[in-house]
């Protein structure tokens, strides 16, 4: 199984790129996170319930959450499935930081929870 730490990271503005060239934006936060704020067109997979084997292996894959630590974990079990997958390295904090945008449930902008 490829560690945590083995796969590759890419900053807020990396992850914005892969998603226009086809990426898959994977946001593996809780619920109630994602309803506070999330990334337009990305989806959600809460870690406790991801299933390595759904994704597609001919789609990079970049895993989101909060700070860059679970997604890391997400991401290291997608790779152990043969996905070319991405960690978006601090997370939704540094999505926020960059000043790119992201929404909550409600349409309104997001707050990262």
């Amino acid at each position: 199984m490829t560690a945590p730490d083995e796969i590759p990271q890419t900053d807020p503005a990396g992850a914005r790129e892969l998603a226009a060239r086809g990426a898959l934006l994977l946001d593996v936060r809780e619920p109630e996170e994602w309803r506070a704020g999330h990334i337009e067109g990305a989806f959600h997979a809460p870690l406790g319930d991801l299933d390595p084997a759904r994704f597609d292996r001919d789609r990079t894959v970049v895993a989101i959450c909060r700070s860059g630590n679970r997604s890391a974990t997400a991401a290291a079990a997608l790779a152990g499935a043969g996905v070319d997958a991405r960690n978006l390295a601090g997370g939704m904090k540094a999505w926020a930081a960059a000043g790119l945008p992201f929404a909550g449930e409600d349409g309104e902008p997001g707050t990262v929870a």
